[in-house]
């Protein structure tokens, strides 16, 4: 094998794939990246088993063949080194030879032939989306995921395909996060799946680059493909598609939907950006509780600790009786920090129930984000 490539287009690459890698100190070619150069591209995959990455990369191919090499090494050589075209050359299965001008690097790998191949879908539903709008919906949920082991289903980010819509859901058992967007999903085909918090978080550090993915899945596993523009193959170096495909959490779903009050609320609209920072404010006093204070026209958040006492006053619409709730400030910050819109609707009515965040969309009046956030006692 004997390509020569853009060192930012290699390293871009590498560092793509590298997030994937895991720590199974048991099988020690998966802490390699396998490097297959073949007609003008040099193809890159990871995999840790239940998450794999690939992508593809343009380079000036002289001879084809694969290898595997240790990924973080290979990413911290390219990184540094000095010129801009970089040699990668085998002179047998397992050794790699890295070069520029004035610097060579000599690297053992492993044979790509012990490399285990990523699994194929079979059977599978598929659905194309806009990539902003994929990575956008998942960070406005994602905050909730539940980081606790033993409630395993709740630790990713549950997608439903059904009656023309797609959901995004996350809790936590504390709090609920869904995002809802217009999709056309044809009679008998949609599906649902439970994709893991890892697999959420790659999704999210997708590259700038092409504008659908596509996600096709099976009871079993997931799988994202961003499709690259032809514009951005010039800029990036990225060539055809990057590629993830993931095991799903098993199990099923718990109903969120029992968790949204369908009792009448008190309904105050805020600015979010506004709301945002007055919590972060009346934050710094008190990191575990701000209570929000609700009169017409006006709101008052205020954090008390034994360090002191803050106060923040800021004006709403609303024209109810007046109302108090204490909740954790992260839970708020969470979802005013992931919300695009500058309006928002905050749903409350006493210190015992739970808050709700809503965003609408403008033309239709359709809900496309809802939060639930518990409160804290104020006793």
């Amino acid at each position: 094998m004997k390509f020569k490539i853009n060192r930012d287009h290699f390293s871009s690459a590498l560092q793509l794939v590298t997030s994937v890698v895991g720590a199974r100190k048991t099988m020690p070619i998966l802490q390699n990246v396998l490097i297959e150069a073949k007609k003008g591209l040099v193809k890159l995959t990871t995999t840790n088993l239940d998450l794999g990455a690939k992508c593809s990369v343009k380079a000036d191919v002289s001879e084809e063949g694969s290898i595997t090499l240790p990924v973080k090494e290979i990413g911290r050589i390219v990184r540094e080194l000095a010129d801009m075209e970089v040699s990668v050359e085998t002179s047998d299965n397992t050794k790699a030879t890295i070069s520029t001008r004035g610097s060579v690097f000599n690297v053992i790998g492993m044979d790509s032939k012990e490399f285990p191949p990523l699994p194929e879908l079979e059977v599978q539903k598929e659905f194309s989306l806009k990539r902003s709008e994929v990575i956008s919906m998942l960070k406005s949920v994602s905050y909730a995921q539940s980081v606790n082991e033993e409630r395993y289903m709740l630790k990713g980010v549950f997608f439903q395909f059904d009656q023309n819509m797609l959901s995004l859901v996350a809790t936590d058992g504390r709090r609920l996060a869904v995002t809802n967007r217009e999709i056309s999903v044809k009679e008998g085909e949609g599906g649902e799946f439970i994709l893991p918090s890892l697999t959420v978080n790659e999704i999210e550090k997708l590259p700038d680059i092409g504008k659908e993915i596509n996600i096709s899945f099976t009871d079993r596993q997931v799988a994202f493909e961003l499709k690259i523009e032809t514009d951005d193959e010039e800029s990036s170096g990225f060539k055809e598609s990057v590629y993830l495909v993931s095991k799903v959490v098993e199990g099923k779903y718990p109903n969120y939907k029992q968790v949204i009050p369908k009792d009448d609320f008190n309904n105050a609209e805020v600015e979010r950006e506004l709301m945002q920072e007055c919590v972060h404010r009346a934050a710094l006093v008190s990191d575990e509780k701000v209570t929000l204070r609700i009169k017409p026209d006006e709101m008052e958040i205020t954090g008390q600790s034994v360090v002191g006492d803050a106060c923040e006053s800021m004006p709403i619409n609303y024209k109810g009786e007046e109302a108090a709730v204490s909740f954790n400030p992260r839970f708020l910050l969470d979802p005013l920090k992931s919300i695009t819109k500058d309006k928002i609707s905050l749903e409350f009515r006493d210190d015992m129930s739970p808050g709700v965040f809503k965003v609408k969309d403008e033309d239709k009046e359709n809900l496309t984000f809802l939060c639930v956030v518990m409160p804290i006692r104020t006793d």
